[in-house]
């Protein structure tokens, strides 16, 4: 899927809006942009998991060179969560990722996200130095695929 695909978009927005109020209402810094276009093919893309139709939780890759490509916006909507769906989108992204023909993985999150940093450590990122200047990071991981 597209990174400008409307369910894309909505899910997107849901994420955006979350974090802002959990970081006391900054907007997301430009270091951690992924815009639209660059969650779309041919170097990225965006992973939606549904049920019955319902959208329950999106993310999307972005190209960060030959060989890498970054996870980024993982939301799970809040009526989803604790059900084991954003390890399920984490494998699908990380799915996404090999085949856009990448061998590394990468992705960052936040001091106030410490679920998030516990799924990626279990699922096998390895902590690295800061690569992408994001202010609000707490945690950068890279994972070989």
């Amino acid at each position: 899927m597209s990174g400008d695909d409307p369910v894309a978009l909505d899910l997107v927005a849901r994420m955006t809006a979350e974090i802002r109020e959990l970081y006391g209402g900054r907007e997301m810094p430009p270091e951690s942009a992924a815009s639209p276009a660059q969650l779309s093919p041919p170097g990225g893309g965006f992973v939606v998991l549904e049920e019955d139709g319902t959208p329950l939780a999106g993310g999307g890759v972005k190209q960060l060179d030959e060989r890498t490509g970054e996870i980024k916006r993982m939301y799970v909507v809040p009526e989803a969560r604790g059900r084991g769906v954003g390890r399920l989108l984490l494998e699908a992204l990380e799915d996404l990722v090999r085949d856009l023909g990448y061998s590394v993985a990468r992705l960052d999150t936040g001091a106030k996200q410490p679920g998030a940093q516990r799924m990626y450590e279990r699922a096998g990122y390895e902590p690295i130095p800061d690569y992408n200047g994001n202010p609000d990071a707490a945690f950068w991981g890279e994972k070989r695929l």
